[in-house]
């Protein structure tokens, strides 16, 4: 006898608050594609939501604390909808509920749920067992199984103009350089099925995503099983999306120098989807931090590696990660670091002061450095690294790009896409044309985009 469907799980308001990488807005996602059979619907603000979810990161300096602040904000939300007879579930989610985990409650007992980054597909479990209970769930172990094979099917993005998406494909890292917690908050390297990857990339493309980023901790070391039982690659996985109709960008972050393979470099020059924009951090110049970084190279092995990559790809342009300070960085080790800034040239960065993460190998070293003379250095490298930036982009003008169209512009009449090295871009043209990648000649550099004009009349029709 064939059993009636479940009735419909009535309707939730759910807000996430996501904070961090691009991989933790992918979570996002995926934490309400798990929570949706429960009945919960997304809302754009906390104060009428059934359930919050913070999920948050561990890189940046002060991220507990700043955890901690939210979370009182969210207390006197929970406080009011209580005292309206309505119950507020509040969850924390990511890298610092991984690194904190009973200390997040015991600073704040009024959150319902503490769980990593590898447990969320678990998240109907933990609220069941949170409403029955009545008390707090914690769930910061790093599961045997994989999560992504118990995840439901991610939803395909429902609403006109999502024409760009991330799709995790790996996770975790076993480089464990000196500075980072990603080792002991997202666990070993892990990558996902190609069969999964593909068909979450398809869904993808017929909701009329025209551009994926491919998301890892460690992008470039993907190894999915593939289909034919084999161990695929990043370089084989590239070429299997390409073929998917509808999609004709490809991009992936975040690279690892250590990663970057002979097959890998050849797609940049022989795969057309492949975006010639990659994010490759060195994080210093100095072959003296770099083993104290443990970071596997050298700065003329980041050289050379440059030197192939735009052999490969004469057009392609690099981004890339930098600390300054890191335990016993001198002025000679930063000067290192400033001649490879301007040997290779970058279109894009992002340099940080070191700050010490608990746990971590650097975090107890000797000769922690100063936070002015960080400051100094900072601000020095930021100035560099803005000259290069600012010189990629007025490169640009008089040139003709083609440009991805996936919003209105700030302006009235205005359209705004994105250029192939990932260049805001804005137009004058009708909204119809918002999904179309088209030539634009570029007129002018602006301080974070670039300005230009349709090139061709006749996409105005």
């Amino acid at each position: 006898m064939t059993r009636p469907p479940n009735p419909t799980a009535p309707s939730r308001a759910l807000h996430v608050i996501t904070w961090g990488c691009q991989m933790n807005v992918y979570d996002s996602a995926r934490m309400g594609d798990v929570l949706r059979p429960l009945g919960y619907q997304p809302v754009d603000t906390p104060d009428t939501a059934d359930m919050i979810i913070l999920n948050t990161c561990h890189i940046r300096d002060r991220a507990a604390e700043k955890v901690f602040s939210e979370l009182g904000r969210l207390r006197l939300i929970k406080e009011a909808r209580k005292a309206e007879g309505q119950q507020t579930i509040i969850a924390v989610a990511g890298c610092v509920a991984q690194a904190e985990g009973q200390e997040i409650l015991t600073r704040a007992p009024y959150v319902d749920i503490v769980l990593g980054p590898q447990t969320y597909h678990r998240l109907p479990e933990m609220v069941a067992r949170a409403a029955r209970a009545g008390n707090s769930i914690i769930e910061t172990d790093f599961p045997a199984e994989q999560k992504f094979d118990f995840l439901p099917e991610a939803e395909a993005p429902q609403t006109p103009g999502n024409y760009t998406a991330f799709l995790t494909i790996q996770e975790g890292c076993d480089k464990f350089c000196s500075f980072c917690v990603v080792p002991y908050t997202r666990g070993a390297e892990s990558s996902r099925s190609v069969q999964s990857v593909m068909a979450e990339a398809q869904r993808m493309a017929k909701s009329g995503v025209q551009e994926i980023s491919l998301l890892g901790q460690n992008v470039n070391a993907y190894h999915g099983e593939g289909p034919d039982g084999e161990v695929w690659d990043l370089t084989r996985l590239a070429y299997a999306l390409a073929e998917i109709p509808g999609l004709s960008r490809i991009r992936y972050t975040t690279s690892h120098p250590r990663d970057m393979n002979d097959a890998l470099i050849a797609a940049h020059r022989d795969l057309p989807q492949l975006m010639p924009f990659l994010h490759l951090p060195v994080q210093s110049g100095s072959d003296r931090i770099l083993r104290a970084m443990n970071r596997g190279h050298t700065a003329d092995e980041y050289r050379e590696l440059v030197q192939r990559l735009r052999a490969a790809r004469p057009d392609l342009a690099l981004s890339s990660d930098f600390i300054v300070g890191h335990p016993g960085e001198t002025d000679e080790d930063f000067e290192a670091t400033m001649q490879l800034v301007r040997d290779v040239g970058f279109a894009l960065a992002y340099s940080f002061k070191y700050s010490q993460r608990p746990g971590t190998p650097a975090a107890g070293a000797p000769l922690q450095v100063p936070e002015d003379v960080k400051d100094a250095r900072l601000q020095a490298l930021q100035k560099l690294l803005r000259e290069q930036q600012d010189a990629f982009n007025a490169s640009m003008v008089g040139k003709t790009v083609p440009v991805l169209f996936t919003s209105k512009g700030r302006k009235p009449g205005q359209i705004a896409g994105r250029s192939p090295w990932l260049q805001p871009v804005h137009v004058i043209g009708p909204d119809h044309l918002i999904g179309q990648e088209l030539p634009v000649r570029i007129t002018e550099r602006l301080t974070n985009s670039l300005g230009g004009i349709l090139e061709e009349e006749r996409v105005y029709a």
